[in-house]
């Protein structure tokens, strides 16, 4: 997202600053050269710092930090290191061998990784306050929203980043034939997205909002349907049909609206006008 270019006021002389390319140009040329940039590090201040969590938030302040001069170690219970830019966030929008090179940057600052490693299973909180100066908790927001739903606990409905988590450890999963995907922000187009390049799957999106007002960028709308997914807009989930403890099915009722007065998320629907899918 670039929202900057939109109201750049160079457009009122002839165009907008093409900041993103600029700035990935820039990126990828310096993350590919024989000697990345890596900021000057202040005189060493003696303070420890653990990080509980190693995606954006934790890998921003442990740069930050480091470059202050203090004694930076994230712990982190995945495997490898990104958090949700890397469990969460699909290959085909962030490459993870560029995100392992700013990694990689980040340890060359001098900051420790502890991986595999879970606080409160592995090593306690209490251990790692007494070991440190100061403890950042940057954990993440790892559970999905639920459907709240008849059936939503059925094997087969499964939330949206847990989808995209399974996809990126292991790069297989089976989902029968037909996906369903409820929702219409970034989070439902990747997993809408990651589904057709993962298996030969008839992918739907259902969302409460029309066409008009679905929450994902608009760029991203258009690539899923260029890529096969349909859009099914003005639905929300009344029931998960299921036979034999599998899904088979959706029952949806149309969202007459989405907002209250006061702007705040509050759906209403039309209990009366449904369709099953």
């Amino acid at each position: 997202p670039h929202p900057c270019e939109s109201d750049c006021r160079r457009g009122l002389v002839e165009q907008p600053i093409a900041i993103k390319e600029l700035k990935r140009f820039v990126g990828d040329r310096d993350l590919n050269s024989d000697d990345p940039y890596i900021p000057e590090i202040a005189k060493a201040t003696g303070k420890k710092v653990a990080i509980i969590g190693g995606g954006p938030a934790g890998l921003s302040a442990s740069y930050f930090l480091a470059q202050n001069g203090h004694d930076v170690t994230i712990i982190d219970a995945m495997p490898k290191l990104g958090g949700m830019l890397r469990y969460g966030i699909p290959e085909y929008r962030l490459p993870k061998e560029i995100l392992q090179k700013e990694i990689d940057l980040i340890a060359k600052m001098g900051v420790k990784m502890e991986t595999n490693t879970k606080v409160g299973v592995d090593v306690s909180f209490e251990s790692i306050k007494n070991k440190y100066d100061a403890v950042l908790m940057t954990i993440g927001a790892w559970s999905s929203i639920g459907l709240h739903c008849k059936g939503d606990d059925t094997p087969g409905v499964m939330g949206g980043i847990d989808f995209l988590e399974k996809i990126a450890k292991s790069k297989t999963i089976n989902l029968g034939e037909s996906v369903a995907v409820v929702g219409g922000g970034n989070v439902a187009i990747d997993v809408a997205r990651t589904s057709t390049r993962v298996g030969d799957y008839n992918v739907s999106m259902f969302c409460l909002e029309d066409r008009a007002n679905m929450p994902a960028s608009e760029e991203e709308i258009e690539e899923a349907v260029e890529e096969g997914v349909k859009l099914d807009c003005g639905w929300g989930p009344k029931e998960i049909l299921t036979e034999n403890g599998k899904v088979t099915g959706i029952v949806l009722k149309r969202c007459t609206s989405v907002k209250d007065a006061d702007g705040r998320f509050n759906p209403q629907y039309d209990e009366n006008d449904t369709k099953t899918v």
